[in-house]
């Protein structure tokens, strides 16, 4: 792109104020998983602290918590270790509506559930043994207040941590799934259309038999090949959608080989791996671009639908379509929300993706 095609792209690009906001919200939604671990209020790995004492509570639930001490103490970590994947919790936490300090005992009501407490007592030794024996510090090192705003799901855990710790997952997904998709599509249209002939014809057959069968189809049976797992899906979907790109990139290279300026290069003797990276390649940037971020969408849709099949990621790995499906259930209770959530988490960084994509092939729609 030159100078003038890019200002002529932003001037066109900037008047959709949609556009805007969703890359805007695309923008928020990285970096909540880039950072979801310091932003969750549950940071222990995979969001998966279980409190089944309180399952199933609705958003905006309060609750103290005693920590008692762990026998076993985890090692340990990183910094970069803990941004990847979290920190093992040091403490159990034991939910509670009352508390009681009295000289070197911890007196407190154990919530059972909603409606029943049952009392216990622990020495301050037992529960947290290095703490000072003065209450007012016993007090702010044993008992901590905490509030469930999404609520808590079936098992008791943190809603809103799972639905930052998923978004890492849907974000990953996108960004494999579509690395994959234009490389190879990318590569496999660009040697079809600018060679022709016999290398054209076996591309073409093989981007026609892929595309009469069904993408979710061809995903299951990917997965059942590679198995059930974190990175196995992403593997699936990425290797499922590239067909599109190369279809639409050959079609691009057909027209743009007989070019005069694709022409006039041959002449030159520059060499066929030359003229598609240097001369055809910068050509079909736009349309690559517009395809990444369909595909992108496209990408956490499947995701989605996979995990909520149960041959996606597998528990105890946080995904929305895994919270879907662990919630689904309850959309016909009292509870809707343990579902409705994710699903409109998962509509709101798809539809961003689906504007930015029009948005995209309209600023660089050079007809317009």
């Amino acid at each position: 792109m030159t100078a003038t095609h890019t200002t002529r792209f932003w001037n066109r690009f900037k008047k959709n104020k949609a556009a805007l906001a969703s890359i805007v919200w695309i923008g928020v939604v990285m970096l909540i998983a880039l950072f979801a671990y310091p932003l969750s209020p549950d940071d222990t790995p995979d969001a998966n602290n279980m409190t089944v004492e309180i399952a199933t509570m609705s958003p905006g639930y309060s609750c103290l918590f005693l920590k008692k001490n762990r026998k076993e103490k985890p090692a340990n970590i990183s910094w970069y270790a803990y941004l990847m994947y979290g920190a093992p919790s040091t403490v159990e936490l034991i939910p509670i509506k009352e508390y009681k300090i009295s000289k070197d005992s911890i007196f407190v009501q154990h919530i059972m559930d909603e409606q029943v407490t049952e009392p216990l007592a622990f020495s301050l030794e037992q529960v947290l043994p290095e703490t000072k024996t003065q209450s007012t510090s016993v007090e702010k090192d044993l008992i901590v207040h905490r509030t469930f705003y999404l609520g808590t799901d079936r098992y008791g855990r943190d809603m809103l941590s799972r639905l930052i710790i998923g978004t890492r997952v849907s974000i990953s997904v996108g960004f494999i799934a579509v690395f994959l998709s234009i490389f190879i599509g990318v590569l496999l249209g660009a040697i079809g259309g600018y060679f022709g002939g016999f290398v054209d014809d076996i591309i073409t057959w093989l981007i026609n038999v892929l595309w009469a069968i069904p993408t979710l189809l061809l995903v299951f049976s990917i997965t059942f090949v590679l198995g059930k797992g974190f990175w196995q899906i992403f593997i699936a979907v990425g290797c499922t959608m590239w067909v599109g790109t190369a279809r639409l990139i050959r079609g691009q290279v057909l027209s743009l080989k007989e070019m005069e300026y694709i022409q006039a290069a041959k002449v030159m003797g520059f060499s066929s791996m030359r003229i598609i990276i240097k001369h055809i390649l910068p050509n079909v940037l736009g349309p690559t671009i517009v395809m990444a971020a369909s595909n992108f969408a496209t990408a956490i849709l499947i995701e989605a639908g996979l995990s909520f099949l149960g041959i996606g990621v597998q528990p105890p790995v946080s995904s929305w379509g895994l919270m879907i499906k662990e919630n689904y259930n309850f959309i016909i209770t009292n509870k809707p929300m343990l579902a409705i959530v994710p699903g409109v988490a998962i509509m709101l960084i798809v539809l961003a993706f689906n504007i930015l994509g029009n948005a995209l092939r309209d600023a660089l729609d050079v007809k317009g």
